[in-house]
């Protein structure tokens, strides 16, 4: 079985927690399915669980490059220059990163409103990028835009690999055919 959630804001990755905080258990039912890959407690979007092993190594496993789709909002206006380093590549403190696609993207109007809301400033604006990575570090979208000079505000993961949310809604879960 592989399952498609749109894991909400403030929920964790694992399906119990000593700290009373929000996990899976709150929007998964089906028994004996754990995630494929993590997704940050502040991150939303995309989160695959299956019960097959062999689906799950496939879906995570560095050596077979999924490419994982963010779409991002930063502090900032994003300059073409900070794009072109991302697909280039940048250097974090544990090493460089393989170059990314990345390109400037508008607010997607199907977009959920997020609970509680992106901090604003009157006098600084946001704009919005799509990043693809094939690797996935801890946090690594988050430190590439950092490391360009535009930290992540809010992060929705919006593919991985040939699964993607496609109207999903937050919390919702899809059951997918592989």
């Amino acid at each position: 079985m592989l399952l498609a959630l749109n894991k909400p804001y403030g929920v964790l990755c694992q399906f119990s927690d000593a700290d009373a905080r929000r996990t899976l258990a709150e929007f998964v039912r089906q028994k004996d399915v754990y995630p494929a890959g993590r997704l940050d407690h502040d991150s939303e979007g995309l989160l695959l669980l299956t019960d097959d092993g062999r689906l799950a190594h496939k879906l995570t496993d560095p050596r077979h490059k999924q490419p994982k789709t963010y779409l991002v909002q930063v502090d900032g206006q994003v300059t073409d220059e900070a794009i072109a380093a991302l697909r280039r590549g940048v250097m974090l403190n544990d090493g460089p990163t393989l170059p990314a696609g990345a390109e400037h993207a508008a607010e997607p109007d199907w977009l959920w409103p997020r609970d509680p809301p992106v901090r604003f400033r009157k006098l600084i604006p946001t704009s919005w990028i799509r990043i693809t990575l094939r690797e996935g570090r801890n946090r690594q979208v988050r430190r590439m835009t950092a490391a360009v000079g535009f930290p992540t505000l809010r992060l929705i993961r919006e593919r991985i690999g040939p699964y993607a949310l496609d109207g999903l809604e937050p919390g919702a879960t899809r059951i997918i055919t592989p």
